[in-house]
């Protein structure tokens, strides 16, 4: 099989597209024909070995992957061969064929594509994990999204806005902006030409954000924590800028405020159950048209770099997938 591999730590383009043996599925899990993988900003800092958990390479990237079941291994009952999924395989996503624990994969909603569905698990799960379990956003609060054209980003619009929050999504340029505007956010923040704070004071009459949703950290995040409301919540989704910003205590201290961490993959091996759950409610959500995932860049394998690069840039808008076959 074609597999795309990391043989040292590094940036993207110094990944190398190999043929590998194709594996086999043991005890437990699927194997499954990979159709299309999603990228996402912690495959950066896997490949550069600057991610949380540190992998040694050689090995194949990739977390978040649609296909097709071709093989099962022994004690798997929950699919079979010819089963449509979506999965989350900790590593080697990014090629033809990909080994899964069968508690990782997910049937893929009959709405979606392969390639949506390849950008709908990790993103929508973690927006929806944030606002359900690390605290509870509840209708008719005001959430601030930072990164809102992003695939966390707008993953979070959309799901705050189904949730029956007012939105505000704050991006770093004009068409930023109007992609989240059209997701659904009720209003936008354009904070490469404003200063975030202040604009934010403007559109909520003073009163502050009840929930950040920060995927991005940076000279922003401080701006966003100061404008939290009394009791708000401060969710710390990733650090897309590359900074990671530190947080004055005393703030926390005068709003009562607090600063919540989310990690949906470490949380979800830990509560399968309830991650299993929270993927049914936003399969039904996907199925009813509550919820619709968007990927505005398709490369082929061998345009990886091209696809890093959207990554890197800060380009992209919605998500962005390799294809196969």
């Amino acid at each position: 099989m074609r597999a795309l591999v990391c043989n040292e730590f590094g940036p993207p383009e110094n990944l190398a597209v190999e043929q590998r043996e194709d594996p086999q599925p043991g005890a437990g899990q699927v194997l499954v024909e990979v159709r299309a993988a999603a990228l996402n900003f912690p495959d950066v800092l896997v490949v550069g070995g600057e991610y949380q958990v540190r992998t040694p390479p050689p090995f194949v990237p990739g977390g978040e992957i649609a296909g097709v079941v071709t093989a099962v291994g022994d004690g798997v009952r929950r699919f079979r061969a010819g089963d449509r999924v979506v999965a989350t395989p900790l590593l080697g996503g990014f090629a033809e064929q990909c080994v899964v624990a069968q508690d990782l994969c997910l049937p893929l909603p009959a709405s979606l594509s392969f390639e949506e569905g390849a950008g709908f698990t990790i993103t929508y799960a973690t927006s929806y994990h944030a606002f359900r379990q690390s605290t509870e956003l509840r209708a008719g609060e005001t959430l601030l999204v930072l990164g809102a054209a992003g695939g966390a980003g707008s993953s979070a619009v959309e799901i705050g806005k189904a949730l029956g929050a007012r939105v505000i999504a704050g991006a770093s340029s004009a068409e930023k902006v109007a992609f989240a505007e059209a997701v659904g956010a009720d209003e936008t923040i354009n904070y490469s030409d404003v200063s975030l704070r202040e604009a934010v004071r403007e559109v909520t009459g003073g009163r502050g954000i009840d929930v950040v949703y920060d995927p991005v950290g940076g000279e922003l995040a401080e701006q966003a924590y100061r404008s939290l409301a009394w009791h708000g919540r401060y969710l710390v989704i990733g650090f897309a800028s590359g900074v990671i910003p530190r947080f004055p205590a005393n703030i926390a201290l005068l709003k009562e405020a607090n600063v919540i961490g989310v990690w949906w993959g470490t949380w979800a091996a830990q509560n399968t159950e309830l991650a299993r759950s929270n993927m049914t409610e936003l399969s039904a959500m996907v199925s009813e048209g509550t919820l619709r995932p968007r990927v505005t860049e398709r490369y082929p394998l061998e345009r990886f770099a091209d696809a890093f690069a959207a990554i890197t840039e800060r380009r992209a808008r919605g998500k962005v997938v390799l294809t196969f076959g």
